[in-house]
């Protein structure tokens, strides 16, 4: 993309410590913007929290960095690597592996089968559902190993369907995992969930950061004080303000959009 070479043109630094950015990021639904012109730089080994207010544009922002949706306008850049024009399963197999605000697990298969799955990936385009149970044992220690990281020991055998709520997130956090993303992308992580569960995700992600960038939605402020190195607030697909929780939550813009809105 050209404003890349521009970026340096102007002296604008790219330095390795930023893992993913994007420029001018839009997306137009229809005549209606619902994201405008969005800079995002999130640094290498960082949580980095997007928040704002219901229809702020968080999740399109995410469904565009990770190719679900197309932008209309801007691009993207991950690890180094101009990643706008990629599907989906492109930007996955770079590194780059997000969650969702539903829970996205296979509810016939049980937890332990889950993860294994995921694990199999290494294969490459081959899952081996056709392979005798034997050939996949090697994936078993690993799968189980995941499981006991997220607070699953003891439901290995549990159709993942009849998981509650919380452990189903749990469960999805170990799938991804599994793949041994350099960067996660967490979509509500822990919306609708007890405050038992809460405190085991926020657990879990702070363990899991050690060698990893994540970059998280979230709705409840006391997750993104707790966890987050740098918040970048969104308001009307718009970013509004950026920097540590000290600094967005004494600016008194996102108090009035977001902050002073918000019960959390």
């Amino acid at each position: 993309m050209a404003f890349w070479q521009a970026a340096r043109r102007r002296g604008r630094p790219l330095g390795n410590d930023v893992v993913l950015e994007t420029e001018g990021l839009t997306k137009e639904f229809l005549g209606f913007v619902a994201v405008k012109d969005v800079a995002l730089r999130v640094r290498r080994g960082t949580i980095h929290a997007l928040i704002g207010p219901n229809g702020a544009g968080k999740t399109t922002v995410f469904n565009l960095l990770t190719k679900f949706l197309e932008p209309s306008a801007g691009a993207i850049r991950f690890d180094g690597r101009d990643i706008t024009g990629l599907k989906p399963a492109e930007v996955a197999r770079l590194g780059m592996v997000r969650s969702f605000q539903i829970s996205a697990v296979f509810p016939h298969l049980t937890a332990l089968e889950n993860v294994r799955l995921a694990l199999q990936r290494e294969r490459g385009s081959s899952y081996d559902f056709w392979r005798p149970e034997r050939l996949l044992a090697r994936y078993e220690d690993r799968a189980r190993a995941l499981l006991a990281d997220v607070g699953l020991d003891g439901y290995e055998d549990v159709l993942a369907g009849l998981l509650p709520y919380g452990r189903k997130r749990a469960l999805e956090i170990a799938t991804t995992l599994a793949l041994d993303p350099p960067m996660m992308l967490l979509d509500e992580p822990t919306a609708g969930m007890a405050h038992d569960d809460v405190d085991r995700v926020v657990a879990l992600v702070r363990r899991v950061r050690e060698g990893r960038t994540i970059l998280l939605v979230e709705h409840n402020l006391k997750v993104v004080a707790g966890l987050s190195d740098t918040i970048t607030v969104l308001t009307r697909g718009q970013v509004l303000a950026e920097g540590d929780y000290a600094a967005i939550s004494a600016n008194p813009d996102v108090k009035a959009a977001y902050i002073g809105s918000d019960d959390a």
